[in-house]
C-alpha cells in the first residue's frame, strides 16, 4: 500500500535533498524509500524507475537554478548582468551540490524540449550575451566558454582544488572581469572569415 501523503512531488523533492546530502550519484530508490520509512514498491507508484527519478530531480534542479539566476540578473545588463549571473551560478553550485550535479545530467532531447526550465535558461543566457552584440555562431561559442569556466571553477572550489594562498573569491571576481573584457572584444565569425580570406589572398599573391 502506498503511504498516505506520499506524492511524486514529495518523492522528487526528497530525492533532491538527498542528492545535496550524499551526492546525486548515490540517490537510489532504496535509499529514498528508507528515508520515507516505506518499501521500495511504494515509490514505484510515483516514479517509473531510477532513471525517471533522477531525470525528475534534474528538471526540478534546473528550474530552481534558473529561478535563482533570473532573480539575480533582473534589471541588469552588460557587466552587471554577467556578474550577477556568475555569482548566482556559483552560489547554487556550492550551496546545492547534489541539485547542481543533477543539472549536468544528460537528458533525453525530447524531455528537454518540453522543459520550461531549459527554455528559460536558454532565453536568459542568450539575452545576456546578445547585450554584448553577439549572434550565432559566436553566441554558442560564448555560452560554451561561460559554462565550462563556471563549471570548472565551481568543481575545483568544491573539491578543495585551489591550494594557493590567493583568495578564492578575489580570483573568481577577476575571472568574471576577464570574461566581461573578452565578451566586449569578442572576435566575430565574420571578422575571422574576412581575415582568413585576406591572408589566403596575400599568400596567393606571393
Amino acid at each position: 500500500m502506498v503511504r498516505a501523503g506520499l506524492t511524486a512531488e514529495r518523492v522528487v523533492e526528497a530525492a533532491a535533498d538527498l542528492a545535496d546530502s550524499v551526492g546525486f550519484d548515490k540517490v537510489t530508490i532504496s535509499a529514498l524509500a528508507r528515508g520515507f520509512g516505506v518499501k521500495d514498491a511504494s515509490l514505484y507508484s510515483h516514479v517509473r524507475n531510477l532513471h525517471d527519478l533522477r531525470t525528475r530531480v534534474a528538471l526540478l534542479a534546473a528550474g530552481e537554478f534558473i529561478d535563482r539566476i533570473n532573480a539575480a540578473v533582473a534589471g541588469r545588463a552588460g557587466k552587471g548582468a554577467l556578474t550577477a549571473f556568475a555569482d548566482a551560478y556559483r552560489a547554487f553550485a556550492l550551496e546545492r551540490p547534489g541539485r547542481y550535479e543533477a543539472t549536468q545530467m544528460r537528458i533525453d532531447p525530447e524531455v528537454v524540449v518540453r522543459s520550461s526550465a531549459y527554455h528559460r535558461t536558454i532565453e536568459t543566457t542568450g539575452a545576456m550575451l546578445r547585450a554584448y552584440g553577439l549572434a550565432e555562431p559566436d553566441l554558442t561559442d560564448a555560452v560554451r566558454l561561460l559554462r565550462s569556466t563556471f563549471h570548472g571553477y565551481c568543481a575545483l572550489e568544491a573539491n578543495g582544488g585551489f591550494g594557493a594562498p590567493r583568495d578564492v573569491q578575489t580570483s573568481w571576481e577577476r575571472s568574471v572581469e576577464a570574461l566581461h573584457f573578452l565578451l566586449e572584444h569578442w572576435p566575430s565569425a565574420t571578422g575571422r572569415s574576412e581575415r582568413r580570406a585576406s591572408t589566403s589572398k596575400g599568400e596567393n599573391d606571393d
